[in-house]
Order: C-alpha cells, then structure tokens, then sequence
C-alpha cells in the first residue's frame, strides 16, 4: 500500500489537531488544505494555511510543548499522521528531507519577522 493511500479524510471544520494538547506528531497534507487558527480571549484568529505535500504541527516532534494552535480542515482535506519514529526513519531514508524541513521553517520564521515588522510599524503609526 502507498503511503498516499494512508492518510485519514477530514470534512470540512473538522479539528485535526487542537491548541493547548499534547502532540507527538506532525502531519502531511496530502489532498485539500487546512488552516491554522490561534484561539484567544474567545476568538479564533486564522494565523496560516497549508495545503498539497505542506507540513504542519512538526513544533510536537521537536520541542514537547503543548500545541500552539489548532489545525482544522478548510474544505474536505486528506492529511497523513507522521510520528516523531517514522519522521527520523524517514529522513535516514531520505536526509534532504531534513534540509527541506528547514527550509519550510526558515520560509516560516522569514513570514513571521515580515509581520511583526509591520505590525510594529502600524502601532508606531498608530502611536507617532
């Protein structure tokens, strides 16, 4: 059986995955997309998206910390279950995928610099 074949089907709005548990793996998104939403003081604020072959909630595999968001399918969504076992067996198979890994982070963290640098401009144009 492929490995395309494994992943579970999510309807849409379906919880994949909520803020604040404990998590031990990270998922793929094999068909359809999700969306990574933060919950605070009551609202959900989307903070990305994901989409074809993107992977997401891989923090759980690296730091052991409770989830930071809450990942849900946006539409029907196909996504595959990775644990941290089959992760580090699949970067033996396959060692550029732990350099495409980091290079998905750095595209994150790169995003994120990029939007705390204009919201701290709105707040000084809010301020100034």
């Amino acid at each position: 059986m492929s490995e395309a074949a494994l992943g579970r089907f999510y309807e849409d709005g379906e919880v994949i995955v909520r803020q604040g548990e404990v998590g031990d793996c990270m998922y793929v998104v094999q068909d359809g997309v999700v969306e990574i939403v933060r919950e605070a003081d009551g609202h959900e604020i989307q903070v990305g998206s994901a989409g074809r072959n993107e992977v997401v909630g891989e923090m759980a595999i690296f730091d052991r910390h409770p989830r930071s968001a809450t990942i849900k399918a946006k539409g029907r969504a196909r996504v595959l279950t990775l644990d941290k076992r089959n992760f580090l067996r699949r970067i033996n198979e396959d060692p550029a995928l732990a350099f495409r890994m980091v290079e998905t982070l750095s595209r994150r963290i790169r995003l994120l610099n990029d939007q705390v640098v204009a919201l701290q401009a709105q707040l000084d144009q809010r301020d100034g």
